[in-house]
């Protein structure tokens, strides 16, 4: 019998908010799990949610090549996801991602981390749009 992980109030209000967005909104648990993409993003990423489901954001955001306007690449470490995960800061970066169906996306990422309280990390929201 497997065991659901029961997620923070935070993390169900901020989906509930992301579900009801026109922009293409992620969001991870202080895990560092994706949790949650809104149908705004889907477009974007090249599938439902319901599809992909949860898991590492290590593991999903591997799937995204992602390099400068450039044409530089960028450490996973400096962008806004990983940013506001491991740093518990907000980021933007505008950048181009490469996606699994090798179309070059040009994006603005905007993450920002979510506290229950001060000190209580709880996760990140990731907005996201074309340019």
């Amino acid at each position: 019998m497997s065991t659901q992980r029961q997620k923070h109030l935070v993390l169900i209000l901020a989906r509930e908010f992301a579900s009801n967005l026109s922009t293409p909104t992620l969001i991870a648990d202080e895990r560092g799990y994706l949790v949650f993409y809104n149908e705004a993003a889907e477009d974007v990423i090249g599938s439902r949610f319901g599809e992909v489901g949860e898991l590492p954001l290590d593991d999903w955001l591997g799937a995204f090549d992602a390099k400068s306007l450039t044409g530089e690449p960028i450490p996973p470490e400096d962008r806004p996801t990983l940013v506001a995960l491991d740093q518990r800061r907000a980021s933007h970066l505008h950048y181009i991602v490469t996606s699994a169906d090798g179309v070059d996306r040009e994006l603005e990422v905007t993450a920002f981390p979510l506290f229950a309280h001060t000190e209580e990390f709880v996760g990140a929201v990731v907005i996201f749009w074309r340019t």
